[in-house]
């Protein structure tokens, strides 16, 4: 007689079929033929294409191509509605996506079976998952449209936003970018995957149900074309993009220039941290969670397993284990794992790059299990062996694979974790508390998941670092991607020129008797340029004052070396550096009349003081708020928290004004230091002697060298260096070129680092809300989302 638990083994799910009759009578309602949803209105369907089921291959609908023609209009519609939803304020706003939210419960199993045939994915994963939290975001965000006068009361919205998303995740991409987009008071063009633009139809409809004004949201379908039009559109004040690097990247040189606010969600190639002391068992379920969820096909899948070397075995022991018992098969039957991936074209990607780990000697693990006949599947598979520079630990795979590497100690667990340009999310696994949040803000990522894997709320921001983009989606630091400072409408629509006083003949004796050369600042100390060459710079009189060096490639090179040695002031307490920045402000004030001096004689301002003055006060300014730029303890609807770290960016490189050249530089390097990164600074190219002169004032104020390196020379060649250096994480360019600025943010494309530009507007720096506040440190900042259940 068998025992239990050999009865058991051999026990399997029976079938849970969800049934689709009411999605096929939607879709039997439009005559599966769909337009275009277009200021409250559909257009006949023209020029259409097939929306298939990625499971049988069948065709669902007719969907249809939209062309320049539309996007004009979807724009026009949006610019039209924008005043209007703006003046309906933030009550009535918030009603009116309250009302989306609830629409969105009601319709729950609709949604969720439109999306499985459409998508593939299993219908427990869209029920489960994705409808809960696409209703969350629109909750959530009704409450900021509630109190954004008082929240964000200098703030306003940016306008008219364009939106484009892949195909992973339809409809919670719609719900991450259009709510908060129109609670903050912003119309939008939608633009869904090419592959799945269904749910987001369907939500056009309950958009007319739940009274959204005409224009306030357009949803325009097609291919990249369509997006590629509305990259270029004039009409469009902002763009938030989900999707590829390599289109985030052609999307930032397209908008370069242009004025366009960016935010861009991309790729991930995200480590998946074991330790020894973890439970492997929950581990294991973790995992299973973090690759195979969504058939890998999750920017943020733990597609890169790290496994401490001394449970390596028993851990991929239990993985395969898991991996056998995996259910692949109909995405609408509830007892599937793991449904068919979005197209065949996804399907032939994936079998390459696996295909090309095993000719290059990985071994490639994968469970017996038969694949349906038809449509777009690949099993669940494992890979060992691979070396840490293998095409398959690097590459996104965007499928469900996943690659094992072990490592020995916690600091090679980091440095595997970083290795990679991509820095999206990462989870790590141990029962030591103290060494999984010693660990989690070492990762270069967005966000850290701390024994769980891929929880999302509204609650908590959500993006990426380095090449997975930037920007954050969710939180209140997601509400300020959709929002412009007021203070950015005061900047004065040119450079602000002093007016000058008259200066004195210069009264030096003979200029040979003394070098008057100021060298370049690089690790603390002064250098002279590679090139050996200088240039003079003469006062407001045409006296000559000094030569200064002209700074090239090898000197920015030198001085980013210098700045990523001292990684220690990323490191130092909030205290220490706002201690620094009191020094420096210090040493200043005691030599406030040289400084006044050498400001008359090199610009002929007539009130030289004030800015020496306005300079120590900005410098007091950011070393108090050094150690009171506080993160946030978020409170998900989880059994733990979510902490908001605010770290440091970087390396920052600064291209300085020429208008107030001492105060434009301390407001641009003050913030940039007082948050821990480091600095290389290029001063105003006119007048860079009121920066040269602070070398000393920095030597004695103890400021670790390489935090601030000062390269003097031409604006537009050494921005370029800056912008194309890829161990440069940001540039911020205010010197009043929107020629150069525009060329900051194409050139950016390449290692896809933040900008921050003034383009051709001037700024006036003597202003606190122009030169400073939250809007400033935000650009000095990135926000790390870390993840931390208790209790269970």
């Amino acid at each position: 007689m068998p025992t239990i638990n050999e009865i058991l083994q051999t026990m399997d799910y029976g079938p849970a079929p969800e049934s689709i009759k009411e999605a096929q009578a939607w879709l039997d309602q439009h005559e599966r033929r769909f337009g275009l949803f277009i200021d409250n209105a559909w257009t006949p369907a023209a020029d259409t294409f097939a929306s298939t089921n990625p499971a049988d291959g069948k065709e669902l609908a007719q969907i249809t191509q939209a062309g320049a023609q539309d996007i004009d209009r979807a724009v026009e519609a949006a610019r039209r509605a924008q005043p209007g939803w703006v003046a309906l304020g933030g009550h009535g706003r918030a009603r009116v996506m309250y009302a989306l939210a609830r629409l969105l419960q009601k319709h729950a199993r609709l949604f969720a079976v439109i999306e499985t045939l459409d998508n593939g994915k299993t219908i427990r994963e869209t029920r489960d998952a994705d409808l809960p939290l696409a209703a969350r975001h629109f909750y959530h965000h009704a409450g900021w449209a509630q109190l954004q006068s008082e929240e964000f009361a200098d703030y306003r919205a940016v306008g008219v936003v364009g939106q484009i998303v892949p195909w992973n995740f339809p409809l919670l991409m719609l719900a991450w970018k259009i709510a908060p987009a129109l609670a903050a008071g912003n119309t939008v063009v939608f633009k869904p995957a090419e592959f799945t633009s269904l749910s987001a139809l369907l939500f056009a409809q309950i958009c007319q149900q739940a009274g959204v004004p005409a224009g306030v949201v357009n949803i325009v379908t097609g291919d990249g074309r369509v997006g590629e039009a509305m990259v270029k559109h004039p009409g469009i004040d902002k763009l938030a993009f989900t999707g590829s690097t390599e289109v985030g990247r052609l999307i930032r040189q397209a908008t370069a220039g242009s004025g366009k606010k960016l935010s861009l969600e991309l790729g991930g190639k995200s480590p998946f941290i074991v330790f020894e002391d973890a439970d492997l068992d929950a581990a294991v379920e973790g995992l299973v969670d973090s690759i195979w969820f969504n058939q890998g096909q999750v920017c943020c899948a733990g597609s890169r397993l790290l496994v401490q070397e001394s449970v390596e075995q028993r851990f991929l022991a239990k993985l395969r284990a898991r991996m056998d018992n995996l259910r692949l098969g109909s995405p609408l039957d509830k007892s599937m794992d793991i449904g068919a991936l979005v197209d065949p074209i996804q399907r032939q990607r994936i079998e390459g790059l696996v295909e090309a780990a095993r000719l290059e000697g990985c071994t490639v693990y994968q469970p017996a299990c038969e694949l349906p006949a038809n449509g777009s599947w690949f099993p669940p598979t494992l890979i060992t062996g691979a070396s840490t520079s293998a095409g398959i630990a690097q590459t996104e795979v965007f499928g469900p694979v996943l690659v094992a590497m072990s490592f020995r100690t916690p600091v090679e667990a980091v440095q595997l974790a970083n290795n990679t340009v991509y820095g999206l999310a990462a989870c790590v696994w141990s029962e030591s508390i103290s060494l999984a949040l010693d660990v989690a803000p070492q990762i270069k990522a967005g966000v850290v998941w701390i024994n769980t894997a891929n929880q999302f709320d509204a609650a908590c921001g959500f993006g990426g670092y380095r090449e997975s983009g930037f920007g954050r989606e969710g939180g209140k630091e997601g509400m300020f991607e959709y929002m412009t400072p007021l203070s950015e409408d005061a900047r004065p629509a040119a450079p602000v020129i002093e007016a000058k006083g008259k200066v004195k003949a210069s009264e030096s004796g003979d200029p040979f008797a003394v070098d008057r050369t100021a060298k370049l600042y690089i690790g603390g100390k002064q250098a002279r340029p590679d090139g050996a060459y200088s240039r003079a710079i003469n006062g407001a009189n045409g006296a000559f004052l000094a030569d200064v060096g002209e700074g090239n490639r090898k000197d920015i090179r030198n001085a980013v070396e210098a700045a990523h040695k001292a990684s220690g002031w990323a490191k130092a307490t909030s205290h220490n550096r706002a201690q620094v920045l009191y020094y420096i402000a210090e040493n200043l004030a005691v030599r406030a009349e040289e400084f006044a001096a050498r400001l008359a004689a090199m610009t002929g301002s007539k009130d030289p003081h004030k800015e020496v003055q306005a300079s120590i006060e900005r410098l007091f300014y950011y070393a108090a708020w050094a150690d009171k730029y506080d993160g946030l303890a978020h409170q998900p609807p989880m059994h733990g928290i979510t902490v908001a770290l605010n770290e440091p960016v970087g390396v920052i490189g600064i291209i300085c004004p020429n208008e107030a050249p001492l105060l434009g530089f301390i407001s641009l390097v003050a913030p940039a230091l007082a948050l821990g990164n480091r600095v290389v600074a290029v001063p105003s190219e006119a007048y860079p002697l009121a920066a040269t002169d602070l070398y000393q004032v920095l030597d004695t104020s103890d400021l670790p060298g390489g935090a601030l390196n000062i390269v003097t020379g031409s604006a537009d060649e050494l921005a370029r260096t800056l912008a194309s250096h890829s161990d440069v994480d940001a540039v911020w360019r205010h010197d009043g070129s929107a020629e150069g600025c525009a060329e900051v943010e194409r050139l950016s494309a390449g290692s896809l680092k933040r900008t921050w530009v003034g383009g051709a507007k001037g700024r006036d720096w003597y202003d606190t809300k122009q030169a400073g506040g939250r809007a400033v440190l935000g650009h000095a900042s990135q926000v790390k989302n870390v993840w931390i259940p208790y209790g269970v």
